[in-house]
């Protein structure tokens, strides 16, 4: 029995088939099988990937199959749990959205984060369920219970900053100058990691002011708008032309990820986040990648559950404020207008509401 009062009918968008757009339906609430737990969503963030869904582009197709609820990075209270999910009422947890197998070469040499045959909670992917709901199942094994008091914000929140704390812990960023291309959600968060872990200067890159100026609040020491300044050239001058220690690549623009390489000193660490849309092509293979004896990093999602653990300590230790990278909140009904707003460019990171 669940000493929560759970209602019968839910609300949920639903992608119901391909196409743009999500259907705002009144649905029964799921009732947890085995191993399985029904959380209240406290709170869901849209996250850049969610654009993709929406627009359901040739990209969706790729990732997600309907139909089913989006919403991957989510917050939630544990209120049932089915036959064999041991987690107490009341739990506060975040979703590793990243479904693992468990059985797989990766995940049997305890590397599910990139599992074999991963499914994906609100992409359709083994699961039709999602956070963008007013309740939700999620299978017990990929919920992170909090340890510490957050919010439900911040706790939304650990899923893109795990993805950020995965790339900057990778690069071992203490002591060292690191620059960070791009300052959307990740990047910014990218750029708290990095200082919160040591790093000596972080340097923000950016082609517009306003998210340069959110940048210095949240982790820069310095910041570039690239489309004002010749990037090439300032890391000359800013590093007396040895390179940057670091460069964390979040942006996805394939200009930049083509030219990142360029950025680095000998010996130096790059780490790719972004999503290039376009093929990547490097000029000058012998002096900017071989000849530097550089080492490439790249990421897909957390390490499960280490990054969760370090990403909470880091938010709840007041070390890292990701309610700063939050511009806008929605209630869930009015999803066409949040949608909107993040079409246009205006927001950084925005956070709904299922409740409303």
């Amino acid at each position: 029995m669940s000493a929560f009062q759970i209602p019968q009918k839910m609300k949920a968008l639903v992608k119901k088939q391909e196409g743009p757009s999500y259907s705002y339906v009144e649905i029964e609430v799921p009732e947890p099988g085995d191993g399985e737990v029904l959380i209240r969503v406290d709170a869901v963030a849209i996250c850049g990937s969610d654009i993709a869904l929406y627009n359901w582009d040739n990209v969706a197709r790729v990732i997600a199959t309907v139909p089913f609820i989006p919403g991957h990075e989510c917050a939630g209270t544990v209120v049932k749990c089915g036959p064999n999910a041991d987690i107490p009422l009341g739990t506060k947890v975040g979703v590793e959205n990243h479904f693992f197998c468990g059985s797989c070469y990766q995940c049997l040499n305890e590397d599910g984060a990139i599992c074999l045959n991963m499914g994906q909670y609100g992409h359709g992917k083994k699961t039709q369920h999602g956070g963008c709901s007013e309740y939700s199942i999620v299978p017990a094994k990929y919920l992170y219970r909090l340890t510490r008091d957050l919010d439900a914000e911040q706790i939304a929140m650990l899923e893109p900053l795990g993805v950020a704390h995965n790339a900057i812990e990778r690069l071992h960023v203490r002591g060292q100058d690191i620059l960070v291309i791009g300052c959307g959600p990740v990047g910014l968060m990218a750029q708290a990691v990095a200082k919160a872990l040591g790093a000596k200067r972080v340097v923000a890159v950016d082609v517009e002011d306003s998210k340069l100026e959110l940048a210095k609040t949240i982790g820069a020491d310095v910041t570039v708008n690239s489309k004002q300044t010749d990037l090439k050239q300032f890391i000359a001058e800013f590093t007396n032309g040895v390179g940057m220690d670091r460069v964390c690549e979040c942006s996805g623009a394939s200009a930049m990820v083509n030219a990142s390489c360029s950025f680095l000193r000998k010996g130096g660490y790059i780490g790719l986040v972004g999503l290039p849309k376009q093929p990547l092509h490097v000029e000058n293979v012998l002096q900017d990648i071989i000849f530097k004896a550089l080492t490439l990093k790249t990421v897909h999602g957390r390490l499960i559950f280490h990054t969760w653990e370090q990403s909470e300590a880091l938010v709840a230790d007041g070390k890292i404020n990701v309610k700063a990278v939050i511009s806008h909140r929605f209630p869930m009904s009015q999803f066409e207008e949040a949608f909107k707003t993040l079409f246009s460019g205006e927001a950084c990171k925005i956070v709904i509401d299922p409740s409303k």
